[in-house]
Parts: C-alpha cells; structure tokens; sequence
C-alpha cells in the first residue's frame, strides 16, 4: 500500500517532499533512486518512529498487520507523531469500524479513539474490502472447487489496492479532511455468489452453490498463520458460506449471517470527483 501511495504522491507532490518510513531502508533503494527521503520506522520498535516522523506535516499511517499487537504499535505511532511535531494523522481503518462485528475491527476502532483524543488532527480511512483479497484467493479456489466465506447475502463494496492508495494521497494533499471519518468502497458492490458465477463464466462450465454452517473442511485450511488467524474468526463468529464451483446441480440447507460490507456513502467519489475502479 505504501508504495502504490508514493506513486500517487508523486503525480503532484516534489519527490523531495515526501519521506518513505520503512522497517528496512535497505530493501528501500528503488525509493531512493527516485529522490524520495527513505527513513527506518518499525512499528516492533518505538523508538525509530519519532526520528522518522521528524520534520514531516502530515502522516499516512498504514496499519501493521501483526494481529493482536496492532493497537499498541499504532498507539506508539500516534504519540512518537505528537512528539515529532505532526499536526495531521490520516489511519487506514476497516469499513464501518465503530459498529462492525469482526474481531478485526477491534484494534482499529481502538486505533481510531486513541487517534481521536490525542489532540492531532486526523482522518480516518475506513477501507473497505480489497479486490486483491479475493484474486489472490481465486486460484486455490478453482483448485479446490469453492470459494469460501461468511459474508452470506452480503455485498462487497470492494476496490482495488491503487484505489485506497489514490484516495490516502487525496487526503494527504486535499483541503478540508481535517477530523473525518470516510467509509471508501467501490461503486459496484457484489455478492460472493455473484463473484463466484463471474469465476465460473470466466474458467469453468458451472457453478453449485452450498451454504453450510459446517466445520471448514480440513483440505481448504492454510498453512499459513496469518490465513489460521482469519479461519479462527470466521470460524467462531459466523457460519460459513461455500460456493462450489463444479459442473451438476447441489443441494444443501442454509442459513445465512448478513455482513455488513458496502459503503452508505460513496466517498471514493467524493475525493476523486468521479470515481472509476483503477485496478
């Protein structure tokens, strides 16, 4: 995400201008080759943020993606941007983060009444869904024959990474986000059986869809710890969607557990002036 900001940045904003805070400068070179400043800023270790922050105005604060250690880290964030004289704090948050039911808005939402009450001057960015997520996703997906999820008839206001990054530097170099909230989605939302039927036009002959509030099957489980995280909260919070992408019909029984994935407020618009999906 830092990244697909800077190249937004730099359509308007002097590379000279603009400070690049990474855990590894040295992984950072490309940054530097286009003049940008390159400053080391972990979030595991306080005390690199406030030399980093040091000199800048504004600050795009893009969530950590340690679970369970983000709200300190970010709280860490915000005061070493006090400290280091920063007037304006924009957060990349979750879509509906004061109401929403995932165990993943926890950290935000107490991000967000951290940033609030620390006297700074804020906006809070409250992302919804990315495209990525599902793409990255669509390959093991055809291999295993599901698509799988919780999100039952819910919709999916969805946008792609570039486009956040494009509403963040809007934001950055705009007038008037002092102290906002802004719900960011995309202008189609989606059910996951309209994706699934998109994927099944597009690759395979047909589509049986099956709703089960069932134990995950062991095959679709990820090795990966981050992906057991995610499998552990919608496990507990919710029942599970399956789409099963093959080629006769299915029946199973259903019961749903709306989630609440779209934007009430087009706010993508709202900062672009009119706004058309860029990934």
């Amino acid at each position: 995400m830092g990244r697909l900001v800077i190249d937004e940045l730099l359509k308007t904003t002097e590379a000279k201008n603009i400070i690049a805070a990474v855990r590894t400068p040295a992984k950072a070179q490309g940054l530097i080759d286009r003049g940008i400043q390159v400053r080391e800023a972990d979030y595991s270790r306080p005390e690199t943020l406030a030399t980093a922050f040091k000199g800048a105005a504004k600050l795009l604060l893009i969530s950590g993606t340690d679970l369970g250690k983000r709200e300190v880290q970010h709280k860490a964030a915000i005061d070493a941007a006090k400290s280091a004289g920063i007037k304006f704090v924009a957060y990349t948050s979750i879509l509906h983060c004061d109401t929403s039911p995932l165990l993943l808005a926890v950290e935000h939402l107490a991000t967000e009444r951290y940033l609030q009450s620390s006297g700074l001057n804020y906006s809070l960015l409250r992302n919804g869904w990315y495209y990525e997520n599902q793409t990255a996703a669509t390959p093991q997906a055809i291999k295993n024959g599901a698509l799988i999820g919780a999100s039952g008839d819910g919709r999916f206001a969805a946008a792609s990474r570039s486009d956040y990054a494009a509403a963040a530097a809007a934001v950055l170099t705009g007038e008037g986000h002092e102290d906002s909230v802004l719900e960011l989605g995309g202008d189609q939302p989606y059910t996951r059986a309209e994706l699934a039927a998109e994927v099944t036009e597009l690759v395979i002959d047909s589509l049986v869809r099956t709703r089960s509030s069932q134990t995950l099957p062991e095959e679709y489980i990820s090795d990966d710890d981050i992906a057991h995280e995610i499998l552990r909260i919608v496990t507990e919070e919710n029942e599970h969607q399956i789409a099963l992408i093959g080629k006769g019909p299915g029946d199973a029984e259903v019961e749903f557990v709306p989630v609440r994935s779209q934007v009430s407020e087009n706010n993508m618009k709202r900062l672009f002036g009119s706004f058309k999906a860029r990934g």
